[in-house]
């Protein structure tokens, strides 16, 4: 007979950073009343399973979903008793799969759409580490959450921040404050980011990220996503939202009320804890991540958020007051031009003016449709494309 009380669990990019700190949050829940149920893979097969290699039980479903890799990889390295799937549509079936409870959406980027929007139809909790989502498709995925019913829950430091806040008072926000690092060129002048490397992008100053997500946090990209994300989340107008900078990442943001009161989320800058409490909420469990330190001094501030210096938080303002399409458009153009700069094509300080090209030159539309979206996401990453053949030529 199943165990009601079981919860299974798909993690979807199981081996980026969100990924695998899930992976270490389930291991340490009781095994009675949670089972990882599936995983999916892109790139880092070899990864993937070697963290599988001993996972007990196996997980029932694994998704390479990457055609052309998985063929390359050695099946035996697969744990004998999970049924291996291959290719982009076996993550949208592993999201809806009717054993599967809750789905953590942790694919970087774009890619992560159809299987979060799959799992969201199927009317699972959702544990949302894929901004992107929201972002090209928010109204799209609201509308099929109503339908369902399904929970959808953040993963984002900052957004499960609110969330927890939120908890607080039957009251709606008046005001959320995002929190922000600033990312390793907070204190950077213009002219210095202009000659920024990619080295010195990657290098932030708190969190260990994959490459794309690190870029954003220093373009500040990442933080006008969460502006956006935010206002499907909470269901709040721009704005309602302001942006700070906390270099210290304790603060992970906050909820100002109609009174003046303000509550904040603090802990120490670690994934796991809102991970978890994604997975387990209304329930608070024992967490692997860390607890403050009452034993030491600690310092923290606050400073308002340079938009002069970092340019794209003024776009994630403009895309999350019009919605639409504008929303699609910049997430693509972003992912674009920061592959560019990952291969060092443009400048750092160019990727936020490409986004920016794309948004403007794009025709806008108010209410569009999934199909409308996912056309506007490939025309935008050829617009960006098209932008720097021709400032090369």
């Amino acid at each position: 007979m199943l165990n009601p009380t079981l919860r299974n669990v798909a993690v979807l990019g199981a081996t980026g950073s969100i990924g695998t700190a899930t992976l270490d949050v389930i291991s340490q829940l009781p095994r009675s009343q949670w089972r990882l149920w599936g995983v999916s893979g892109h790139a880092q097969l070899d990864a993937l399973a070697t963290s599988l290699a001993e996972w007990t039980p196996a997980p029932e479903r694994i998704v390479a979903s990457d055609l052309q890799l998985s063929a390359a990889f050695d099946a035996k390295r697969w744990p004998a008793a999970s049924r291996l799937c291959v290719g982009p549509e076996a993550l949208v079936e592993l999201a809806s799969a009717p054993e599967v409870d809750v789905v953590v959406a942790a694919i970087v980027g774009r890619a992560g759409l159809e299987s979060t929007l799959a799992a969201v139809q199927a009317g699972k909790r959702v544990a949302l580490a894929n901004k992107e989502t929201l972002v090209v498709a928010g109204p799209v995925v609201r509308a099929a959450q109503q339908a369902s019913q399904s929970e959808l829950l953040p993963v984002d430091s900052e957004h499960s921040a609110i969330f927890q806040c939120l908890q607080a008072s039957l009251a709606p926000a008046e005001r959320i404050i995002l929190t922000a690092s600033g990312g390793p060129f907070r204190d950077a002048t213009v002219s210095q980011m202009e000659a920024a490397t990619v080295e010195a992008a990657l290098a932030h100053p708190t969190w260990q990220m994959g490459p794309k997500i690190s870029v954003d946090s220093a373009t500040m990209m990442n933080k006008a996503l969460e502006i956006i994300e935010a206002c499907w989340l909470f269901d709040v107008p721009a704005t309602a939202i302001e942006v700070m900078i906390h270099r210290q990442s304790i603060i992970h943001s906050m909820v100002e009320f109609v009174d003046g009161s303000t509550i904040a989320q603090l802990s120490p800058p670690d994934m796991r804890l809102p991970i978890q409490y994604a997975l387990t909420y209304p329930e608070r469990l024992i967490c692997p991540a860390p607890k403050m330190d009452t034993s030491q001094r600690w310092d923290w501030t606050l400073e308002p958020a340079d938009r002069e210096r970092f340019p794209a938080l003024d776009l994630g303002f403009e895309v999350a007051e019009v919605g639409g399409t504008a929303g699609a458009v910049i997430n693509a153009a972003n992912e674009a031009a920061v592959e560019l700069f990952l291969n060092r094509e443009i400048r750092f300080t160019e990727i936020v003016p490409a986004c920016r090209r794309a948004l403007e030159n794009h025709h806008f539309e108010r209410h569009p449709s999934l199909q409308q979206l996912i056309e506007l996401d490939q025309w935008a990453r050829a617009e960006v494309q098209r932008w720097h053949c021709g400032a090369k030529s």
